[in-house]
């Protein structure tokens, strides 16, 4: 049994939840395991289950508005480190581990383990090496530095995330739209939603329509007559409760398809190929992926659409959702 075990995911809400299961088979085997995260991902990390506390830090070379590296900056991360015999640093395919290798190497981690197809010197004591051109779901990729470190998975390694509150709708079987997303590139255009809304409302569905404070405008025209609109109106951990008891979600590649997989809700994914839907698909329940996964923009990362008319999602039709609802709930 291991004692502190310091486990880094300082990302987006979506990837601290495709981080739980490498998460949970660490703390089968440690006395207590802290998370480093980011603001963005600080509420999901509170809603993971065996995580025992969390630690926030902007870090400056993942968040996407990096603050500066400066000696106070990093004197606020060192000053909130705990005493941890070992590390565990997840990353994602694009990002580097051994700029916080570095620090937790001065801060006195005795062990780190992290994924680096770059030579890390003396900074990581396990390194994993990754075939890159193998699109390994992020939950799997994260598994794996779990399983190098010596954490087995002692569970079914789907996503989860605590017991979720009541639902703020009802009664269950509604399908949730959640038009925003972080980046634009991602984004299916709003009256497309607003289509789609009224199109699963003649078809006998009850629409939710959710969004983040930020999002009441497009909430209110997404739902429209058709939708009980909810944005503004729910924090991550109430979100968990709207989405538990709908029947599915439709969303495009953002964190609300992540925390739908792990309440175990189907989905509808308006997914963007900017970046591989064999990474970033809704994990461990059943989805339909809508766009063209071939398009332009293919694998370019973008934020901003590249390509004029947004095609890859532009074409997406409310007819192709409404039928795409229709495979996931019988």
């Amino acid at each position: 049994m291991s004692g502190t075990v310091l486990v880094a995911r300082p990302d987006s809400a979506g990837d601290v939840l495709l981080a739980g299961p490498a998460i949970r088979a660490v703390r089968a085997q440690a006395e207590e395991v802290v998370l480093l995260a980011g603001p963005l991902g600080r509420a999901a990390a509170e809603l993971l289950p065996c995580v025992d506390r969390v630690i926030e830090w902007r870090t400056p070379w993942i968040d996407a508005d990096p603050p500066p590296v400066t000696g106070e900056h990093v004197a606020r991360l060192m000053a909130q480190l705990p005493e941890a015999e070992e590390a565990l640093i997840l990353t994602s395919f694009h990002q580097s581990a051994l700029p916080l290798a570095l620090l937790l190497r001065l801060r006195g981690v005795g062990r780190i383990t992290a994924i680096s197809n770059d030579y890390p010197g003396s900074l990581l004591d396990v390194r994993v090496r990754v075939d890159e051109s193998r699109h390994l779901p992020e939950a799997e990729r994260m598994l794996a530095v779990a399983r190098a470190a010596g954490y087995e998975p002692r569970d079914d390694g789907r996503l989860a995330v605590r017991t979720p509150p009541a639902s703020l709708v009802g009664p269950p079987g509604y399908v949730v739209v959640h038009p925003g997303t972080t980046a634009p590139a991602r984004t299916w255009p709003p009256e497309r939603h607003r289509e789609a809304v009224e199109a699963l409302t003649a078809e006998g569905f009850q629409v939710v329509v959710t969004g983040t404070g930020g999002e009441k405008a497009l909430t209110a025209a997404v739902a429209g007559r058709h939708g009980v609109d909810l944005g503004g109106m729910t924090n991550l951990a109430e979100l968990s409760g709207v989405l538990n008891e709908a029947c599915a979600l439709v969303s495009g590649n953002t964190g609300p398809a992540h925390l739908a997989a792990a309440v175990g809700t189907p989905v509808v994914s308006l997914f963007s190929p900017v970046v591989p839907a064999g990474r970033w698909a809704p994990y461990g329940v059943p989805y339909v992926l809508l766009g063209d996964q071939q398009a332009a923009c293919k694998d370019s990362r973008a934020r901003l659409c590249p390509v004029r008319g947004h095609p890859c999602l532009s074409t997406v039709t409310a007819e192709q959702v409404v039928k795409a609802v229709r495979e996931l709930v019988p």
